[in-house]
């Protein structure tokens, strides 16, 4: 089950996927979405590796 803070996560990675682009301000957002409610569930564990990975591996570039 996915939570609503689970949800919007992948909401706000599927975007930056959709755009190859994720600003400084984007990225941070990610990272609070993931701890706002003080719960990490599995999705909200696993996006943000997986939202790692992709910009370490240029899929989605950072910038400022």
């Amino acid at each position: 089950m996915v939570t609503k803070s689970g949800q919007k996560l992948a909401d706000v990675i599927k975007k930056a996927i959709e755009d190859h682009v994720v600003t400084n301000a984007e990225y941070e957002e990610i990272y609070n979405i993931a701890l706002e409610d003080g719960q990490i569930d599995n999705v909200e564990k696993a996006l943000p590796a997986e939202f790692k990975d992709m910009i370490a591996d240029k899929t989605i570039k950072r910038v400022p």
